[in-house]
């Protein structure tokens, strides 16, 4: 029996450096990247980098490598080449659209498309699974388990992180207790939690649902502006209300809460997103100017949370096809989809319009 971090607590160790500006090292198959996020990257580390010497690279999506016109050679990435006059501004610049309209000019960028791209693709993955521009810096190491130890450097070795990267992290029931709420005296709340270390989960249980036949069910994903703070830009907040008054007339439901804020790219990134709409720009849009796609959510949360509370057959109250499709796909009946079409303000038609015709929903 070992104290040694599994390859899931090493991937955690490895996000919480990437928030904190800390690089990480990376390797497969004797070859060795250091790796710090663009966004939290400091111009000490950016310097250090440089001493070390060979080519510093700038890994981004393809959807963020389309609107700054570089070419995508490995499919899903670009490899953008860090001119070596460069500082920190121009990383920040071409990792964050926040201001592609006032500085448009920001190349010409030059994209790496020989070698391998695996860790660089790694590097962005863990960004993004960190809630932090989908954008690394990365430079090319000779020897990189001897650097990780020397500077006390979290090592990553895809080969055996590459399945946990894309892995549904297992979710444990930590505690449920009562709860009486303005739509029911018999509610319920369950916490779950994440093997990862990821945020956690709550599933609220009104009444007490039959398992033998459909239950109404919501998935709802975190909306802070809209839940807590009563946007007017989104249906979030009525969508939520109005799931829980139908449970509570109903007697029975069950409401999954879903830490996912912003359809998966967390909070702060969504405000970068809101940033991009007031320039004109619609929400899937935004979100591929910020190198996201148009969801970025993870619907199997969902479906495990409800085959531990033993519920395999719903009636989904949802206005998004793609909820029946993902539930189906993870063995969850859908025997009705429900439709929950509240919250229409003259605020928000542009954003109700946008999920209809791109991303499919009912609305």
């Amino acid at each position: 029996m070992s104290l040694r971090p599994t390859i899931v607590e090493q991937l955690a160790r490895a996000r919480a450096d990437l928030r904190l500006g800390v690089p990480v090292v990376l390797t497969r198959e004797g070859a060795a990247v250091v790796a710090v996020a663009a966004e939290t990257l400091d111009a000490g580390r950016l310097a250090q980098l440089r001493v070390m010497g060979g080519d510093l690279v700038l890994a981004v999506t393809a959807r963020r490598a389309e609107t700054l016109k570089a070419r995508a050679y490995d499919g899903d990435l670009a490899r953008i080449l860090v001119p070596p006059d460069t500082g920190l501004s121009w990383i920040r610049a071409v990792a964050d659209p926040a201001d592609d309209l006032s500085r448009p000019m920001k190349g010409p960028l030059m994209t790496r498309r020989e070698g391998e791209a695996d860790l660089h693709r790694a590097a962005v993955t863990l960004a993004k699974s960190a809630q932090l521009l989908p954008a690394a810096v990365v430079l090319p190491v000779a020897d990189g388990p001897a650097l990780a130890a020397r500077d006390e450097l979290t090592l990553i070795p895809i080969e055996a992180a590459a399945a946990e990267l894309f892995r549904a992290s297992p979710l444990h029931p930590v505690v449920s207790a009562r709860l009486p709420m303005q739509a029911a005296q018999a509610g319920r709340v369950h916490i779950f939690r994440p093997e990862d270390g990821g945020e956690e989960h709550y599933a609220i249980e009104i009444g007490r649902p039959d398992r033998e036949a459909p239950v109404l069910v919501r998935l709802h994903s975190a909306c802070f502006t809209g839940d807590v703070l009563g946007s007017l830009k989104c249906d979030c907040g009525p969508q939520l209300r109005a799931a829980l008054a139908q449970m509570g007339t109903e007697g029975a439901g069950v409401l999954l809460y879903l830490n996912q804020e912003g359809r998966g790219i967390g909070l702060a990134n969504k405000m970068r997103a809101y940033s991009l709409q007031d320039q004109g720009f619609d929400t899937v849009e935004a979100n591929h100017r910020l190198g996201f796609e148009d969801d970025e959510r993870d619907f199997r949360i969902g479906a495990a949370i409800l085959k531990e509370m033993g519920v395999g057959r719903i009636r989904l109250m949802t206005n998004n096809p793609r909820k029946v499709r993902m539930m189906e796909q993870t063995g969850i009946a859908v025997a009705e989809r429900v439709p929950l079409q509240v919250g229409h303000t003259p605020e928000n038609a542009a954003y109700l319009a946008t999920k209809a015709a791109k991303s499919g929903h009912i609305l």
